[in-house]
């Protein structure tokens, strides 16, 4: 079991020229800044969010995901990490289906996001199974092969630079572990992807200002989205930062998918 310190995290590289935040673009060292805007916004409201960007089906999404990890039953010792963990969704779904040898440690950039991830741990009995951690995807505050597994869901879209974070992915994986990333991705189902295209721009900016008094985060996510790579950019991407047997699996039809890389 970890034991965890909360860290600073770490800024991002001002050299590059700029970046995208949304559908705008900005300078690299100002993105994270307002990427923490928007999560420390919406952090009390993030299970509703996501509801609203998936229609409900995150949840299941999340469960696909944790079912591919498949978590060992026994007492031996297995170490997640769960970076961009939020709220705490994926790291509780890994503890329970997990035997009383697999811990993990929720690391996220955002302290908002952190505090609630941490009060739904202790609500569900798992404090002494899970740790927590403030940092940087880009810079992870842990040393080299720590951990068994690495997930990341629907956050890593959200990340600056994606190489870098890719690349500490893979440092901070033990040989043998796994990467495991869930993100909403290109559908690719005809009309299903003008319905969705409708839900995201027209209906959930409008959900979220009637359910949050707020649209501009909910469309900077949308948005987001968009500016992602799709599904073979993004495994070749996972190769590049050294990964090997890299797949990926589309969930309902595109929407979202599932990418897996090992550390061999």
């Amino acid at each position: 079991m970890f034991n965890v310190m909360t860290s600073t995290p770490s800024g991002s590289n001002p050299t590059d020229a700029s970046t995208s935040f949304g559908f705008r673009e900005v300078a690299p060292e100002a993105r994270q800044g307002l990427v923490n805007d928007v999560f420390s916004t919406v952090a009390g409201r993030y299970d509703l969010m996501n509801d609203l960007m998936s229609g409900g089906l995150h949840r299941l999404w999340k469960e696909d995901l944790v079912a591919c990890l498949n978590p060992p039953l026994s007492a031996r010792r297995f170490d997640l990490i769960d970076v961009a963990g939020g709220t705490g969704d994926v790291t509780l779904r890994f503890l329970r289906a997990g035997g009383p040898g697999c811990s993990a440690v929720l690391c996220d950039i955002s302290p908002e996001m952190v505090a609630v991830g941490r009060k739904r741990i202790a609500e569900a009995g798992l404090s002494h199974r899970a740790a927590l951690s403030i940092g940087n995807a880009e810079a992870l505050p842990f040393p080299d092969k720590s951990f068994d597994a690495y997930t990341i869901a629907f956050g890593i879209r959200n990340v600056t630079h994606i190489d870098r974070a890719l690349s500490e992915a893979y440092r901070v994986l033990k040989t043998g572990g796994r990467f495991l990333c869930l993100e909403f991705s290109a559908c690719e189902v005809p009309l299903l992807d003008r319905i969705y295209d409708f839900h995201s721009f027209e209906i959930i900016p409008r959900l979220g200002q009637l359910t949050a008094g707020a649209a501009d985060p909910y469309r900077y996510l949308v948005e987001s989205i968009r500016k992602f790579p799709k599904q073979e950019a993004f495994a070749s991407m996972v190769r590049a930062a050294g990964f090997g047997r890299v797949t990926y699996r589309n969930l309902t039809g595109g929407i979202a998918a599932i990418h897996s890389g090992w550390r061999i």
